[in-house]
């Protein structure tokens, strides 16, 4: 988006009192002074968006930004399929008896587990398991597409995650995160301050997120995800290399 453009954008989100987009035109104009060589005016920007009072978070229009970011894949794998070992399939059986039963459990002032986090080495069916469970539970799959998501201009990544997870709100649907840690990884002295940045605006995101979609995020590597991420989410999965009835059943599938 050119500079006038935004410009425009600013002025408008203002009169429709529309602060979500206004935030997020603002980062996107942080984005292109950075990349214009204008850092110190970046920076300013991104300043005074953090120390700002925000109001709630509101929906807004997607933008054809997002086909970039998001992309819906077919779903294809059969939850009877799933060969895990027991105790995942109750914790499975369980989110999507949860999701079935919504209704009852808002009776009881209680919430379906819908922020799952899976972790394991690859190849154990983390990937499968998002499928098979936006099969079980009748929802549309949407991957993220984490490697579009990460850029290296200021302000950018956080306004991208916005955008996604306005599409969380506004979408019922079973959202996959994989690779997770390429934006959860923990805090450290050596980060970049953008990704400080990035990861404070994921806490927040997943933290105030309220819709009835399902959020499915999958790591290789749990031990470096920041521990403020753990309480964010409803349930963990851990996945294992599969035993030897496991293999058994798994070659018999094929």
């Amino acid at each position: 988006m050119a500079r006038s453009e935004q410009i425009k954008a600013l002025i408008s989100s203002h009169l429709k009192d529309d602060s979500e987009h206004f935030v997020t035109v603002a980062l996107q104009l942080a984005a292109n002074e950075a990349r214009n060589g204008r850092s110190a005016f970046a920076k300013e920007i991104r300043g005074l968006i953090d120390s700002g009072k925000r109001s709630p978070m509101r929906v807004i229009s997607i933008s054809g930004e997002l086909d970039d970011l998001v992309r819906q894949q077919p779903v294809s794998s059969k939850y009877g399929s799933l060969v895990v070992s027991r105790n995942l399939q109750k914790q499975l059986d369980r989110i999507a008896h949860e999701f079935f039963h919504v209704e009852k459990l808002a009776k009881f002032g209680l919430g379906n587990r819908r922020k799952i986090l899976l972790s394991g080495p690859p190849g154990t069916g983390k990937t499968m398991t998002a499928n098979a469970l936006a099969k079980r539970i009748s929802l549309p799959l949407f991957v993220v597409q984490i490697d579009r998501l990460v850029t290296k201009y200021l302000g950018e990544t956080s306004a991208k995650l916005r955008q996604v997870f306005t599409m969380i709100r506004e979408r019922k649907g079973d959202y996959f995160f994989d690779e997770f840690d390429a934006i959860g990884a923990e805090r450290g002295g050596d980060d970049v301050g953008e990704m400080r940045r990035v990861l404070n605006a994921l806490l927040q995101f997943i933290e105030n997120e309220d819709s009835q979609s399902l959020i499915i995020a999958a790591t290789n590597r749990v031990t470096s995800l920041d521990l403020a991420l753990f309480r964010r989410f409803d349930d963990l999965l851990c996945y294992e290399k599969p035993k030897k009835k496991e293999m058994q059943i798994l070659i018999k599938n094929r």
